[in-house]
């Protein structure tokens, strides 16, 4: 049984984009979607790979053509290769009668080749040749078969690592990748997190003829805060469970969500607006440091990893400690220093 699923609803909401490099992704997206150029998706798991595949078949001239997708990590290879590539009848054992793969169903539409970061090195060459010559030959054939299917690829794999090591084709990376497209991670691109959530949200009351349904302000910080290792997919998941623990009340709360989010602490963003330097930043960093050590400098250098005269260095470029005879680095004898370490910041 082969793991083939049908062309994804290119309008679903994990291709909500607020953030701006969602929104590059997506525009690149558009921009190729128009040619037959091979594309080659790649991103973490649950970010949407395939809405990804399935936006690029909706605005293509093959849009009315087939969209057929394969698992190419979850079937093993015998079959992965009579799936692709067809077979004769007799070719093998159970093989009764001839069978198209889906490079020959999917001409003049789209095969989406899902995971193709795990398909072995034979496997690898046979795409190649395929991608190369525009033919197939199915198992046990003798004779190529012509065929005209736009290839869309994905993985969350480091492709150009498994090339360093060995373990993929660099012709067939380089053959894959005309038009490379990383969807970046979700707890990159934050700004999508509510736009998301809330199409969720509503999305699982119409399902579940329940709502409308809110998110309260501090249920939003716990998601703003949390950084979703799933991705989409783990929030899609997570607002679901919230949805329904909810049963029908106005608004989600934090317990409705799972203990996993709820253990994270909210981030306080700063104010809007605000673009801090990288001097600004490390200025306000070292002196909450300080003031958490009420202003034991010893401590402070110790938690931040840096020696006590670097620390003393900065203090007094921020005007917060006074220069006095025997402050200077090395202007006293360490044991008069040593005396002086604890005391409080002047």
């Amino acid at each position: 049984m082969s793991d083939l699923r049908p062309a994804p609803d290119s309008s679903a909401s994990e291709l909500v984009a607020k953030s701006p490099s969602m929104r590059r992704v997506l525009a690149l997206a558009e921009r190729v979607a128009a040619s037959d150029a091979t594309v080659l998706i790649t991103g973490e798991s649950g970010t949407g790979t395939e809405r990804l595949a399935g936006t690029i078949l909706e605005r293509s001239r093959r849009h009315g053509g087939a969209f057929l997708a394969v698992n190419c990590g979850a079937l093993p290879e015998p079959l992965l290769e009579s799936e692709l590539f067809g077979h004769m009848r007799g070719a093998f054992t159970g093989a009764t009668s001839d069978k198209k793969g889906l490079f020959e169903a999917a001409a003049g539409g789209t095969l989406f080749l899902d995971e193709i970061g795990e398909t072995s090195q034979a496997m690898q060459v046979k795409l190649l040749r395929t991608l190369q010559e525009h033919t197939v030959r199915p198992v046990g054939a003798i004779k190529d078969v012509r065929v005209d299917t736009r290839i869309v690829a994905a993985t969350h794999r480091d492709l150009a690592r498994m090339v360093e090591a060995g373990a993929f084709r660099s012709d067939l990376f380089y053959r894959l990748r005309v038009v490379p497209l990383e969807i970046p991670a979700l707890r990159e691109r934050r700004e999508d997190i509510l736009p998301l959530a809330r199409q969720f949200i509503a999305r699982v009351c119409a399902e579940n003829s329940c709502g409308p349904c809110t998110l309260r302000p501090k249920t939003l910080d716990l998601l703003l805060a949390y950084d979703w290792p799933g991705n989409v997919r783990e929030l899609e998941n997570a607002i679901e469970r919230a949805v329904l623990l909810a049963e029908g009340q106005p608004s989600i709360e934090p317990s409705d969500l799972p203990p996993e989010i709820r253990g994270v602490e909210p981030r306080e963003p700063p104010p809007r607006g605000e673009v801090l330097t990288l001097a600004q930043a490390e200025r306000r960093h070292i002196l909450a440091v300080l003031e958490r050590f009420g202003g034991n400098r010893k401590a402070t250098a110790k938690a931040l990893d840096i020696g006590e005269n670097t620390l003393w260095r900065k203090l007094t470029s921020y005007g917060v400690v006074r220069t006095r005879r025997g402050d200077e680095p090395g202007a006293a004898p360490a044991e008069d220093r040593e005396a002086h370490e604890d005391d409080p910041v002047d």
